[in-house]
């Protein structure tokens, strides 16, 4: 028997899958039920503690990144290209996804198949930073959608409210850091991807 004594590195180690961009390979850093934001530590590969959730705003779905993608050159200009606005450049971080679920997922540090079927254009700091809108394969409700027109808006509407908020302080009413674009389809979410693969190869061969 062929064992792996040795942990993948989640961001490089794992596969994003044969399927891409139609079907990928997510990992799981937090569920909507953490208090804590975990994120990947991109050195070690484990998750570390970022910081403790300071207010009431939750995730609203399972949260993490595609392996071996990263936001960088390509992306900042995709971005240019879609909003007209001054970006500066990607965040230097692999690709972010949210994955809607039926299902109580109760913990992170996981790996699984997504249908993506949108994305966020989100601009902090000046800097690229999408996130990518997808859907549990197999998901008993959310399963059959495979376009953000399949989403009922309030949905929608709540994925980009924690984004635009989950960085304001207490009193706040905007925040001056974070600009939520555009919400996009299925096709820019599958360019998006693709040029998140890229700028990944150029950057770590």
């Amino acid at each position: 028997m062929n064992r792996n004594f040795f942990k993948a590195h989640p961001w490089h180690g794992i596969q994003i899958g044969d399927q891409m961009p139609e079907q990928v390979t997510a990992f799981i850093e937090i569920v909507p039920t953490d208090t804590v934001k975990y994120e990947i530590d991109k050195e070690t590969g484990y998750l570390k503690i970022d910081r403790p959730q300071k207010f009431s705003n939750i995730v609203p779905a399972l949260y993490g990144f595609l392996p071996q993608t990263y936001c960088s050159d390509g992306i900042a200009e995709l971005a240019r290209k879609y909003s007209g606005k001054d970006i500066k450049q990607g965040d230097g971080d692999p690709l972010d996804i949210l994955v809607l679920s039926e299902r109580a997922i109760t913990h992170g540090d996981i790996l699984c198949q997504a249908i993506p079927i949108g994305g966020i254009r989100m601009i902090d700091k000046g800097e690229a930073d999408d996130k990518i809108i997808a859907v549990l394969k197999d998901d008993p409700i959310y399963g059959k959608w495979r376009d953000i027109s399949d989403a009922p808006k309030d949905i929608v509407q709540r994925l980009r409210h924690y984004f635009w908020t989950y960085k304001m302080l207490p009193g706040e009413t905007t925040s001056s850091a974070v600009d939520i674009d555009d919400v996009y389809g299925r096709d820019v979410a599958h360019e998006v991807i693709r040029q998140s693969r890229e700028d990944y190869r150029k950057n770590f061969g």
